[in-house]
């Protein structure tokens, strides 16, 4: 199937590693133009390499922390100036620390609102005037699947995400006119570093073993097994094409069957 984004640009943040490099690789393999984003340069250069040894293509590099005041614009002004221009914004961030409530500080809070829920915010609002102009434009969230039920000792992800959510969902009524489509995904348990973090979070704080969290979370998932990566990037490729000019608004979770309710 032609998708019908060769030649498109795209900058996907979060995206040395994990859920945001396999989409990166996804859409560069689909004949997209790349830049990636993270914190760290070093980790960057590394990602881009794997990518033009899988495509062929070697996606430029926007290093930038969105959790800081102003860098959302800079990011994207940095892949504006290596792309020409931003065609599809992919918006992923790194997960808030996990913990009960009462074991976050006010601060620990904000850090996590800045790189979660504004991040979010700045980015669709330098992107979006030069999509409207255009008349086309594809803005993806990955969010999880927690924004439909809210998943424990993740209180800070849980609300911050469901706040993504409802931003994506109000601003696509207000883009659909001008051939802009905004939706979210929100994967369930995936196989990615930040997972292998939370079990051994899981494992300090309990006692249990790494390999027993990861069972815990398999037996709720009635695939039976972890999602992978690019099983996620492959919707996420599909959203930011042609053929998908009709589906905006939505929230779409890719979690093996774990979601429990009807909508």
């Amino acid at each position: 199937m032609d998708l019908g984004i060769t030649g498109k640009t795209a900058l996907v943040t979060g995206a040395s590693a994990g859920l945001g490099f396999a989409t990166a690789l996804a859409l560069a393999a689909e004949g997209a133009k790349v830049a990636i984003n993270s914190r760290s340069a070093a980790n960057l250069e590394k990602a881009s390499a794997r990518i033009k040894e899988k495509t062929g293509f070697r996606p430029a590099i926007v290093v930038g922390d969105l959790s800081i005041e102003g860098m959302a614009e800079k990011v994207t002004r940095d892949a504006t100036a290596e792309l020409g221009r931003i065609d599809i914004l992919v918006v992923n961030a790194g997960g808030p620390p996990p913990g009960p409530f009462l074991n976050h500080s006010k601060e620990a809070w904000e850090k996590a609102a800045h790189l979660t829920l504004f991040s979010a915010i700045n980015l669709s609002r330098a992107v979006i005037p030069d999509m409207m102009k255009s008349r086309w434009g594809r803005i993806i969230f990955i969010t999880s699947v927690a924004v439909k039920q809210p998943l424990e000792n993740l209180i800070i992800s849980n609300t911050l995400r469901a706040g993504v959510t409802g931003f994506a969902k109000s601003i696509a009524n207000e883009t659909a006119p001008f051939g802009i489509t905004i939706n979210t995904v929100c994967p369930g348990f995936t196989d990615t570093e930040r997972l292998k973090g939370l079990a051994e979070n899981i494992s300090a704080a309990t006692g249990k073993s790494v390999e027993e969290a990861y069972q815990s979370w398999r037996a709720t998932i009635p695939a039976g097994r972890l999602g992978k990566p690019e099983e996620l990037a492959a919707l996420i490729t599909f959203l930011a094409s042609e053929k998908a000019a009709f589906i905006t608004g939505t929230s779409i979770q890719v979690d093996g069957g774990s979601y429990k309710g009807l909508l």
